[in-house]
């Protein structure tokens, strides 16, 4: 082969690989506000689902569980509530929007991370005023189907219904005041209970009541 033609094959290379990362950029710009949207939507309708008694939930604040963006939430109940025509100034459309009027806060939500045995978990977590857990539910993890993915079952989430901070703790073996872990992923059990759900709480408390957890 002679240098000419090793010449011409890298500028084949090269040209090959410069299309090949406008292709994947054009798909990117194009997706990735979809693909946004859609995770939004998502999230908003899980914050619903964690207090579904609420009129509105809105963020109040964020912090950075395993270093990654999550926020928190209080979910409040209109003390009345009126409903507003909206004319859209360029369209000329009307929409009706509803006014929260006097609302108080009946609880908290926050969203958390626990390190698992193959992946991040990322979680919600709903307390009332008091702190104590409501609900839970699994957003998105990559824990080992068949063990660390039963994190995402019923008989597991409900078992933190009506828990304190000092409850979240996980338990081999049958418990009833504390959390029973899931045979074979007690790993996995742990990111959700101790460092997910239980470190959020701490965090709420700490932020909202300015009382220091133990």
């Amino acid at each position: 082969m002679t240098t000419k033609d090793m010449v011409k094959i890298t500028l084949n290379l090269v040209v090959v690989y410069v299309i090949g990362g406008l292709i994947m950029a054009f798909v990117y710009a194009k997706t990735s506000p979809i693909m946004f949207i859609k995770a939004k939507e998502e999230k908003e309708a899980a914050l619903k689902l964690m207090m579904p008694e609420a009129d509105k939930i809105v963020s109040i604040g964020s912090w950075e569980p395993h270093e990654k963006h999550a926020e928190y939430y209080a979910a409040r109940k209109c003390g009345e509530k009126k409903t507003l025509s909206v004319t859209d100034e360029k369209t000329g459309a009307v929409t009706e929007e509803v006014e929260c009027i006097d609302p108080r806060d009946i609880g908290y939500i926050v969203e958390t991370f626990g390190k698992g045995y193959a992946s991040y978990i990322q979680l919600l977590a709903s307390v009332n005023k008091d702190f104590i857990v409501q609900k839970i539910s699994v957003l998105h993890h990559g824990e080992t189907p068949g063990l660390g993915d039963e994190i995402g079952k019923d008989y597991f989430q409900n078992q933190f219904k009506g828990k304190g901070i000092d409850d979240l703790v996980v338990i081999k073996g049958e418990t009833s005041d504390k959390i029973a872990a899931i045979t074979g992923a007690t790993i996995s059990s742990r990111a959700v209970t101790e460092d997910g759900v239980r470190n959020g709480v701490i965090m709420l408390k700490e932020k909202l009541s300015g009382e220091v957890a133990q």
